[in-house]
């Protein structure tokens, strides 16, 4: 690949100075664990919504979308196409029960439903996810700098991890938030720059463009067969509903914005903001991999041999942009990344003295919570770095696949969890523990025989993977529930549930009425 261009580099650094000024300016304000991981609860709801955004896509939706784009179909879009079908069925009561019984943790509303180990399960499961998701956003842009600027893949990894956690550290969740607006707009105005270049270059325009990718069956989120063990339609739609309901109803960095709001409207408001601009992005990634396919197919344009199909955008951003507007789109692909990572940081911080440091030490005084909260971040964002380093080293297979798996394996059944803790009044903690240890099973037994390290013959898992992600959170609610009735119920538990909303509603009705 060419190298980069002097103004290139300028506008790279410019951007990294303005994020490092937005994390200075919001430092002077850290006084308090409040304002560090709520931001005094008084941030606008469309700032939230633009950080929702920001955070929930990222160099994986950057990179991975086009490759997955480029390289097959529309298949793994259909997992943020039913985020919204989900959020609809949710939102209008998650939202005031969280920002009414918890303080800072959303695993604090399970161990006031079900005790101390089902906030310590819940929010381990959060940790190992967001680890592992932390380490593939690192690995990618680390990949794809690497190639666009000959700079080794580690060095990259350091110096952007080490940046990431300097104006995380230094201006908690509103420097997050703030940022995560300005780097919004940087990738939704890099990926649309992209595709007009994609679609307007070649001869013959989007017609051409268009034409090749559905004569190939590109523009496709098929097969749609009922089948299990591949991967289809049904099988990411299922993932997608289960994974909606685990993001908005029990995720930190979701919840925490919650919180941050000025009132419930404000945070509904941003949920759905959020919401409805990640699906036309996710959209607008995936496209840019369809076009990428039908540009190099096309009379004059061609790829170097063996290039892999996540490098594709990479390789068209170096050889087909003119000077300063690769350096934007290049800003943009560490906006991508830098959006998602630092709020993973503060959110892993929040959860980490509010679930764990505070369980140990509780007559702990803020400006010590405060200050483990920042040890944390650091020390998150190291071992995130060291996830980073471990997929250069594997050179791992394709990485949207790789995400989606290690969600699966790392969901634990917590949307089930979820459906148990507001959506039954029967279910109690004894019945709770049942499906866990069931969920904790058979998630081992699909994993061990479904890569054949224990071979079971005819009662192999032979599903496919993603269906971990859904299996998962029906056995820990199908087991937690049923197991419920063989113990006494727990008391005093309505009022956290969705019928307690209900109620909640309507005597706010009546008392309007009168």
């Amino acid at each position: 690949m060419p190298g980069l261009h002097i103004l290139d580099y300028c506008v790279v650094l410019v951007y990294l100075a303005v994020i490092i000024a937005i994390g200075g300016y919001f430092s002077r304000k850290q006084n308090s664990t409040d304002e560090y991981f709520a931001g005094g609860r008084n941030i606008p709801a469309w700032a939230l919504g633009m950080s929702l955004l920001a955070t929930l896509i990222s160099s994986v939706t950057f990179l991975a979308y086009p490759g997955e784009g480029y390289a097959s179909n529309w298949i793994r879009l259909v997992q943020g196409i039913m985020v919204p079908i989900a959020l609809l069925g949710i939102i209008w009561f998650i939202v005031p029960c969280y920002r009414r019984i918890i303080g800072l943790s959303a695993y604090e509303y399970f161990e006031k439903r079900f005790g101390y180990f089902a906030r310590l399960y819940s929010s381990l499961a959060f940790a190992l996810a967001h680890f592992s998701k932390m380490g593939t956003v690192f690995y990618l842009l680390a990949l794809a700098l690497s190639k666009m600027t000959g700079y080794n893949t580690y060095m990259v990894i350091l110096v952007l991890g080490l940046f990431t956690i300097i104006y995380t550290l230094l201006g908690g969740i509103e420097a997050v938030v703030w940022s995560d607006v300005i780097q919004g707009f940087m990738l939704i105005t890099g990926g649309l720059m992209c595709l007009c270049v994609l679609l307007f270059r070649p001869e013959g325009g989007p017609a051409a463009i268009l034409q090749r990718a559905w004569e190939n069956n590109k523009i496709s989120t098929g097969p749609y067969d009922i089948s299990f063990t591949r991967l289809t339609f049904i099988v990411m739609a299922l993932n997608g509903i289960f994974y909606a309901i685990q993001k908005y109803g029990t995720d930190q960095t979701i919840v925490q914005r919650f919180l941050a709001a000025k009132s419930d409207r404000a945070a509904i408001k941003a949920a759905f903001m959020g919401t409805l601009l990640c699906v036309p992005v996710w959209t607008l990634f995936m496209f840019i991999g369809t076009c990428l396919w039908s540009y190099y197919q096309g009379a004059g344009h061609s790829l170097p041999e063996g290039i892999k199909a996540d490098a594709v955008f990479p390789y068209f951003i170096m050889t087909e942009l003119p000077a300063g507007i690769t350096g934007l789109i290049l800003a943009a692909l560490i906006a991508a990344a830098m959006s998602s990572l630092d709020s993973d940081l503060n959110c892993l911080a929040a959860v980490g003295v509010s679930d764990y440091y505070l369980r140990f030490r509780p007559g702990s005084s803020d400006p010590q919570c405060l200050n483990v909260g920042r040890i944390v971040v650091v020390l998150c964002g190291l071992l995130a770095m060291c996830v980073a380093f471990w997929y250069v080293r594997s050179e791992g297979a394709t990485v949207l696949k790789t995400v989606f798996t290690l969600y699966a394996i790392f969901s634990g059944g917590i949307a089930g969890l979820f459906m148990l803790a507001f959506f039954t009044i029967r279910a109690n903690t004894k019945g709770l523990y049942a499906g866990m240890a069931a969920c904790v099973l058979f998630t081992g037994y699909a994993l061990l025989t479904s890569e054949r390290f224990i071979d079971l013959g005819p009662y192999n898992f032979t599903h496919h993977k993603y269906m971990l992600g859904v299996y998962s959170h029906l056995v820990l609610f199908g087991v937690g529930y049923t197991a419920s009735f063989f113990f006494k119920p727990d008391k005093n538990i309505r009022h956290m549930t969705f019928y307690g909303w209900l109620e909640r509603q309507k005597h706010s009705e009546c008392m309007k009425g009168s």
